[in-house]
């Protein structure tokens, strides 16, 4: 019993970090209809830009995210400008614009290698004082992020139901065309959107490469993986739905972790992927949105 609360634990844990980084995912889907593969690539950067600044400028690990997030979030944006709106404009298809991210990602990826190396690196922090509390054991880092990444969905929350711009994004989600005529700046609308999913790969990657032993080149790759299978659990285009399935996942996996073996975690994260895209490809929040893109479930 004491293993199994103690994998709950860190299953919410690693749910937080996988949530993070899928709702980044989905809300560039949500606004720009683009399955950006990308990002995974810009999660590895993250992680080596925040590597650099911790290690080598010597700034603290916590003041390293935030500034990490806005870079990678005006990379984001950049990005959005050069590649994919370009191809929308020309009336390129879902599938010629995913190829095309394909290609932006894997070109990043090997240029990361061709700059820092194949070598593993490490961010050596440490855990700080590790809480066993009811039999769940984790750590003040843990815990942190843990509770930044609850306060950052929230914030998000927030956002999207509480001011002007959030209606603007729900507006434009749903229909971009009638936003359009009714005075919405699409492309501004599309600018903020993939700042504020950049800002979420940035943060995710700097906290992912400081929790995990070691990292190289792969982690974004890899952890892109769980994102996806995160976004089609709660239905793409859903952010809260994305919330919720990152929670799955992270707690899926590591179950699988605890009382098969760590190596099927990965396989974990490809069964609920393809059990979901066969039995239910709208995802669990995803129903009401048959007629096309939504951004709230």
């Amino acid at each position: 019993m004491r293993l199994f609360i103690e994998t709950i634990g860190f299953g919410i844990f690693s749910g937080s970090l996988i949530s993070l980084g899928a709702v980044g995912f989905t809300v560039q889907f949500a606004i720009s209809n683009v399955l950006n593969v990308a990002y995974g690539a810009f999660i590895t950067l993250g992680a080596y830009f925040g590597y650099w600044l911790v290690n080598d400028a010597h700034l603290n690990f916590w003041l390293t995210v935030p500034i990490v997030a806005i870079a990678i979030g005006a990379l984001s944006v950049a990005f959005n400008r050069l590649l994919p709106r370009p191809l929308l404009r020309r009336g390129a298809s879902f599938v010629a614009i995913l190829i095309g991210t394909v290609w932006a990602g894997i070109t990043l990826q090997y240029t990361i290698v061709s700059i820092v190396g194949p070598s593993t690196f490490t961010y050596a922090l440490g855990n700080g004082k590790t809480i066993d509390l009811w039999d769940f054991v984790l750590t003040n880092t843990q815990l942190i992020i843990i509770g930044g990444t609850a306060l950052l969905m929230l914030g998000y929350h927030g956002l999207l139901t509480r001011t002007q711009l959030g209606q603007a994004m729900r507006a434009t989600s749903v229909n971009p065309v009638v936003a359009r005529s009714c005075g919405i700046r699409i492309d501004r609308i599309t600018d903020v959107a993939w700042l504020i999913s950049g800002m979420l790969c940035g943060a995710t990657g700097v906290v992912l490469a400081g929790t995990v032993s070691t990292f190289d080149s792969t982690l974004g790759t890899t952890f892109l993986v769980y994102m996806i299978a995160a976004a089609v659990l709660g239905g793409i285009g859903q952010p809260y739905g994305a919330m919720i399935g990152g929670l799955v996942v992270g707690l899926t996996t590591q179950l699988t972790a605890a009382y098969l073996s760590p190596a099927y975690e990965d396989v974990a994260a490809f069964v609920i992927l393809v059990v979901m895209l066969l039995a239910w490809p709208r995802g669990l929040f995803g129903s009401a949105a048959a007629a096309g893109r939504r951004l709230v479930g």
